[in-house]
């Protein structure tokens, strides 16, 4: 019986207990804290220099209000770029192939930014949804549209990510599969083939890095609109 392709994807179980809990508290196992001395060592020197230059750039855009997410969005892009590098080593599951688990991040962190814009200026907020000198009849159609585009950034959000881990990741089983097919046969393109491989496992990080900067960049975009 051969055995899908989609099962890699499957969230792993233990005598019946799912993994995916141990996956996500593993993160924060990794991270060493951060230490009394005068001087750190150079991992804890790169972790510090890493999340101040990203808490600085993700933070320049948004105003005085918005600084108070500055340890959320750090946190979540800290999080969510060690479990999609943690999915690429071998004999791993990677959580954020899960549709569940990105939707579950992406719409109270999306519905929390939407909340602080209708408390804090409920007038800028509601005007998204009608830019000024709409005619008249086409108001009820662009109200639609607006509301339903304002719903589909979650889903947009979880959808992004799924789709290109789960895409790379499909792709480099193939592009592993060809190559074992190949040894016995041809093996100068076995060879070719796993070259190949190597380039887009280099790809596939570059893309966990930039899918995890994106979800947050996103996010921080939203709550631009709405501090």
């Amino acid at each position: 019986m051969s055995v899908s392709l989609f099962d890699q994807f499957m969230s792993p179980t233990y005598l019946g207990i799912p993994l995916l809990a141990i996956a996500l508290t593993l993160p924060w196992v990794l991270y060493p804290s951060p230490s009394a001395r005068w001087l750190n060592n150079r991992l804890l020197t790169l972790q510090s220099w890493f999340v101040n230059r990203f808490t600085q750039q993700i933070l320049t855009p948004l105003s005085v209000g918005g600084h108070k997410w500055a340890l959320i969005l750090t946190s979540l892009m800290a999080f969510i770029l060690t479990l999609n590098i943690l999915g690429l080593l071998p004999y791993t599951f990677t959580p954020t192939t899960q549709l569940s688990l990105n939707l579950g991040l992406a719409v109270p962190l999306w519905l929390a930014t939407v909340l602080i814009g209708l408390r804090n200026q409920p007038t800028a907020a509601l005007g998204h949804l009608l830019p000024e000198g709409t005619p008249t009849p086409l108001i009820p159609i662009l109200i639609i549209i607006e509301t339903i585009s304002l719903f589909i950034r979650p889903l947009a959000l979880g959808v992004r990510l799924t789709a290109n881990l789960t895409a790379g990741h499909l792709l480099m089983q193939l592009t592993s599969t060809a190559a074992f097919a190949l040894l016995s046969t041809s093996p100068m393109v076995a060879a070719l083939t796993t070259a190949l491989l190597f380039l887009l496992t280099l790809l596939e990080v570059a893309v966990a890095m930039i899918q995890a900067y994106v979800f947050v960049l996103l996010l921080s975009l939203y709550l631009q609109e709405n501090v």
